[in-house]
């Protein structure tokens, strides 16, 4: 990354990628289950890393691609469940697990929302702080650093906002 930054050559950035290719390449398979998904899953990735580290500075590339490639698989099932049409009863095969399969997409995507809204509620303090523990795997160290919060500042932060989203979470199911 420094030797990328230093003299804007991208062969170590390549080098750099070419090192996580695996463990992206797992990541998306888990999500979409599909190798040639997967496969064009990494390379996009790998085009978006290469077009976005300009805009950050990044400090733990592992993070922050593994990071990429969640949000990525993510927003790909999302699509591809936004623009399933539904088939005839009759055209489909049988199976036991066919009817429940779009209602836990829709179950899953009804929780994403909900949480992306609940963490608009929190405090920005207490968004940072669980954006960069939970999403961005940061430990409360590294999380102190990227804000100059205190330690216990920190902790105080993420339980909080921990909290504070179970609570909003429990209230909205309860709405439904």
């Amino acid at each position: 990354m420094e030797a990328y930054r230093q003299t804007g050559d991208r062969v170590p950035l390549g080098t750099l990628l070419e090192r996580y290719t695996l463990l992206l390449y797992g990541v998306a398979l888990k999500y979409l289950k599909e190798e040639d998904e997967a496969r064009d899953a990494v390379q996009q990735v790998f085009l978006k890393a290469l077009t976005e580290l300009d805009k950050y500075q990044v400090e733990y590339p592992k993070s922050w691609l593994y990071a990429i490639m969640r949000n990525h698989c993510l927003m790909r099932l999302r699509d591809n469940s936004a623009q399933r049409v539904p088939l005839d009863e009759s055209m489909s095969p049988p199976t036991e697990n066919s009817s429940d399969e779009p209602d836990a997409l829709r179950s899953k995507e009804l929780q994403l929302s909900q949480l992306e809204e609940a963490m608009g509620k929190l405090s920005p303090e207490q968004k940072c702080c669980i954006q960069l523990f939970y999403l961005e795997r940061k430990s409360y160290q590294q999380v102190c650093a990227c804000t100059g919060f205190e330690y216990g500042e920190v902790k105080s932060h993420i339980q909080n906002g921990r909290r504070n989203l179970k609570l909003y979470l429990e209230r909205k199911s309860s709405e439904i």
